[in-house]
């Protein structure tokens, strides 16, 4: 197969819609946080550091807990192409919202409200376009061109919290919020241009499923016994006092709470209702075991927007030849670093598999978990010279970003690929949003986790920082230790497997 055809005409366009979205999307979260707890006087909106980082995470939870309703729509309704579109233009109003709230509390979370809605129809839908550019069997070329468009994702990532960073700290927070928009405005037209050219015919609305009456009754049954079971939880919990709602802190909670019941009821309705065979039951339950280790994953690599910001901006030295390095600006080292490894990554597991070496994934996913929490062990002493009054040096947070960075490249793609390639194939739209919402409650965790963070008496931080590296070490070495009766179990003792192809009833 030529090079040129791994890149198909289609996939520039995808990567340009992703990069402008992405550099909403990190621009916007570089300032969110700094944004919150600015004081009203200077532009903020004065709340504390537990209220501040509550609120990204209930944000950057909701961006990806609908990704699944906003699949669900692309399959059942609209096609994934207009959800991109109508996505898009949700996203522009929220920045725009943001932009113009002032202090003004219901305008601000109306803007939140809509991004998290926009993304949540275009992220799973546009990565569903991507895979519609390659026929099944093309696995190669589908790894060569998710690894390009992930390249966008950083890039946008690189350039967002460059420019709306600088723009929010240095000029004003809602120019940074203007700046997202107006990034966003920048991809959506470039995507309808492309619907009508290299994307054309891509993204209509897939053909519906067609069973037989019983079948659909007991579907039916299913999902609204599911539903009706995630009410009644809810307000129990609610009802009985074990969360409350009316702080952010427990809402976040709260939260936290619905996505555990949507991901358990929504694995349970594709598991028991979904017609499947006893092989793709085995490879459900690999792709359950992997969405936890991700939720873990993320709840500490998303520790980078909330309490490694603040570390960044109170508690390191950031004086670079006499010009003070922004805060946010530590967000693009993540980025940075994802555009310089991923060449060397590609590399390994090209020289990997020539060899003959099987990784399995779930070692890949124990080693992610292993090094995201080496990256916090590190900032342990760093913690302790802040103790003493000190700022520290800023070599600390580069050193952890690159770990963590590390971690992502094992664990991100390789999710993304492998959930793509295991789930049921009339359901890998839908798998795709349950991989988001690993994202998504991982968000929350974070959230929570930063909420114990007192940047004015540093002496909480070494407890904390090894808290994050215990718990990930620690689960990180058990999916290793259960890679191969996993592996032996699931996948016939295969590393890789072979696509499978059922047709469509």
């Amino acid at each position: 197969m030529s090079r040129l055809s791994r890149y198909p005409a289609g996939l520039p366009a995808l990567f340009l819609v992703e990069m402008w979205e992405r550099f909403s999307f990190y621009g916007m979260r570089a300032i969110l946080v700094l944004y919150l707890v600015d004081a009203v006087e200077t532009g903020g909106m004065g709340l504390d550091t537990a209220e501040a980082v509550a609120i990204y995470g209930i944000y950057t939870a909701a961006v990806y807990i609908l990704a699944l309703p906003g699949g669900w729509v692309a399959d059942r309704f609209w096609g994934a192409r207009k959800a991109v579109a109508a996505g898009g233009v949700v996203i522009i109003v929220g920045h725009i919202l943001l932009a113009i709230s002032g202090a003004t509390a219901w305008v601000f979370l109306a803007g939140l409200s809509c991004i998290a809605l926009g993304t949540g129809l275009l992220k799973p839908n546009i990565s569903t376009m991507v895979g519609e550019l390659y026929p099944k069997e093309d696995v190669g070329g589908r790894d060569a061109g998710f690894s390009f468009f992930y390249m966008g994702i950083n890039v946008g990532a690189i350039l967002g919290g460059f420019v709306a960073g600088y723009l929010g700290e240095v000029w004003g927070w809602h120019w940074g919020f203007g700046a997202a928009a107006v990034a966003m405005a920048i991809g959506l037209l470039n995507f309808l241009y492309a619907g009508r050219r290299s994307l054309r015919g891509k993204g209509e609305r897939p053909p519906p499923k067609m069973v037989d009456a019983a079948t659909h009754r007991r579907d039916r049954r299913v999902s609204l016994g599911i539903t009706g079971a995630v009410v009644v939880i809810l307000a129990l919990l609610i009802g009985t006092g074990v969360i409350e709602v009316t702080s952010a802190a427990g809402v976040a909670q709260a939260t936290g709470v619905l996505i555990v019941t949507v991901a358990v009821g929504f694995f349970l309705n594709i598991y028991i209702a979904g017609d499947l065979s006893k092989d793709e039951r085995k490879r459900m339950i690999v792709l359950a075991v992997l969405f936890v280790a991700a939720a873990v994953f993320w709840s500490r690599f998303e520790q980078a927007g909330s309490s490694l910001s603040i570390f960044a901006a109170e508690l390191t030295r950031r004086d670079l030849l006499g010009f003070e390095v922004p805060a946010s600006w530590f967000q693009n080292l993540n980025p940075a670093f994802i555009i310089l490894l991923t060449p060397l990554f590609a590399w390994f597991w090209t020289r990997a598999q020539d060899r003959g070496w099987k990784i399995s994934v779930f070692v890949k996913f124990g080693l992610a978990l292993v090094l995201v929490g080496l990256g916090f062990w590190i900032l342990v002493p760093a913690a302790q010279i802040a103790m003493t009054g000190a700022k520290v040096s800023a070599l600390f947070l580069v050193g952890t970003f690159f770990i963590h960075t590390c971690a992502e490249l094992l664990l991100s793609p390789v999710g993304l690929s492998t959930f793509s390639r295991l789930a049921p194939e009339r359901f890998v739209s839908q798998m795709m949003g349950f991989w988001f919402l690993a994202a998504s409650l991982g968000n929350l965790l974070a959230g929570l986790l930063a909420a114990g963070m007192d940047t004015e008496s540093p002496s909480a931080l070494p407890g904390l920082f090894n808290q994050l590296f215990f718990g990930s070490a620690i689960a990180g070495l058990v999916l290793i230790g259960l890679s191969w009766p996993l592996t032996r179990w699931a996948l016939s003792g295969k590393a890789a497997l072979e696509d499978e192809r059922r047709p469509v009833q």
